[in-house]
């Protein structure tokens, strides 16, 4: 499977945003790629205020957007993220769409980015977002994928969720900021990755250093050994990773981890999705 990743530059135009998504998945597409993904909030400035103007229901203009570009190009798409609205509250969703543009998931940000680091970056998105209550897998024809935004990536939790429920491949559009993306970006992504023994990618929006929120840029793909199979600098740019996800059995036969835990000691209890 050929994977990915659109680091695409977001302005506060939605028009510019969406010829940007137009032409990111039709070159990734062009290049072969089956599974292409977007960064987090890749249609509105990083901000609550522009949640709340950008807000859409689900389809609306954006998501039509979506559904078009998956089916016109050909490939499954994990839409990244955009703001939701549903009645009075605002979700931070992933959209995820086949080949014929048909929606197959959608998933809502579970754990909300609300921190204040002492001389860095202070950000709550609580002030305008709801958290979703569900965690999301996505059976495709290369193995089944798991999905979650941003902040998700730091709740061991809900990856070993994922991956105790199948997921060979997790994405996860996401958008580090300048503290805590050189301290933790890659570190969490490898630690994710060899946790639970699977693919684990980020997809994060190009860096512009004249935004109110600067993203820290560096998407990457992290394979089930833990290692960074590719990284993107600051700059927009398509990053394409050849993946077997089938190597994810191989490393959970090699290192039994998943198979040895010791369930008669402790246990992570969840509702199983239907």
């Amino acid at each position: 499977m050929k994977l990915g990743l659109c680091q695409m530059p977001v302005t506060a135009s939605k028009t510019e945003n969406f010829a940007t998504v137009r032409r990111y998945v039709r070159d990734t597409a062009a290049a072969g790629c089956d599974l292409v993904v977007l960064p987090e909030m890749w249609c509105c400035p990083y901000s609550n205020a522009a949640f709340v103007q950008y807000a859409e229901p689900q389809g609306g203009e954006t998501w039509r957007l979506l559904r078009d570009t998956a089916r016109a190009c050909g490939v499954w798409l994990v839409a990244g993220s955009v703001p939701e609205r549903d009645g009075d509250a605002i979700y931070n969703t992933c959209y995820v769409f086949d080949p014929q543009g048909t929606q197959r998931a959608k998933h809502r940000k579970v754990h909300l980015f609300d921190i204040d680091v002492a001389g860095g970056q202070r950000f709550f998105e609580s002030d305008t977002l709801s958290p979703g209550q569900r965690y999301t897998l996505v059976d495709t024809p290369f193995g089944k994928l798991g999905v979650a935004i941003c902040f998700d990536v730091r709740f061991a939790e809900l990856f070993r969720i994922l991956a105790l429920e199948g997921a060979q491949l997790i994405v996860v559009p996401a958008a580090f900021n300048m503290t805590t993306g050189p301290a933790h970006w890659e570190l969490l992504f490898r630690a994710r990755a060899l946790d639970n023994q699977c693919f684990v990618a980020g997809c994060a929006p190009a860096r512009d250093e004249t935004a109110g929120y600067v993203s820290y840029a560096h998407s990457l793909v992290c394979d089930p050994w833990g290692r960074v199979q590719a990284q993107a600098e600051a700059a927009p740019q398509l990053l394409i990773c050849d993946m077997d996800l089938a190597e994810t059995d191989a490393v959970r036969a090699q290192i039994p981890v998943l198979s040895a835990r010791r369930t008669d000691l402790y246990q992570l209890k969840y509702e199983k999705d239907s």
